[in-house]
């Protein structure tokens, strides 16, 4: 029992850890940080995966620095969710765009990132033993844009 405790408790310890490394990334890029500092958290071999109209690859134009991050569209999360161990959600919309970022951090570095454009997203954990559970115990998260509802989005299930 106590090795289950600890085993919990550093799953949470890390998802907490892995959390604030993206948040420092958005602050780095938007606030008060440099892409210097965006550099040290990324893998040099980032795995990258992107759903949208091709003119929209804008987290990505940033990152590669094909873009000046103080410029152009801005991403200001409103909500960041660490879930699954390795994975970090991030979403936020501002009028009409709607965005959904998925990074996967391991030992403290980002991995791989995943970027949703004008895009619903449900994340769901297919390692679960069985499908006798309700469908709802198995996502881990779903889209929350709340002032986006009335509009017609393409939806996605990623599995993780």
């Amino acid at each position: 029992m106590d090795d289950v405790v600890e085993m919990q408790e550093n799953h949470q310890k890390m998802e907490v850890q892995n959390k604030a490394i993206v948040e420092i990334l958005y602050k780095s890029l938007w606030g008060q940080g440099t892409m210097g500092n965006v550099t040290k958290l990324l893998a040099s071999d980032l795995e990258w995966w992107f759903h949208g109209p091709p003119h929209c690859h804008h987290m990505m134009k940033v990152l590669t620095g094909e873009i000046d991050h103080t410029k152009g569209f801005r991403f200001e999360p409103r909500r960041i969710t660490a879930v699954g161990g390795d994975h970090v959600i991030a979403e936020g919309w501002e009028g009409k765009a709607y965005w959904v970022h998925v990074w996967t951090v391991k030992n403290g570095l980002i991995t791989q990132f995943r970027e949703y454009f004008n895009t619903w997203l449900v994340v769901r954990n297919l390692t679960q033993p069985s499908w006798e559970d309700s469908k709802d115990s198995i996502i881990f998260w779903h889209s929350q844009a709340r002032d986006l509802y009335q509009r017609t989005l393409p939806g996605l299930v990623l599995a993780i």
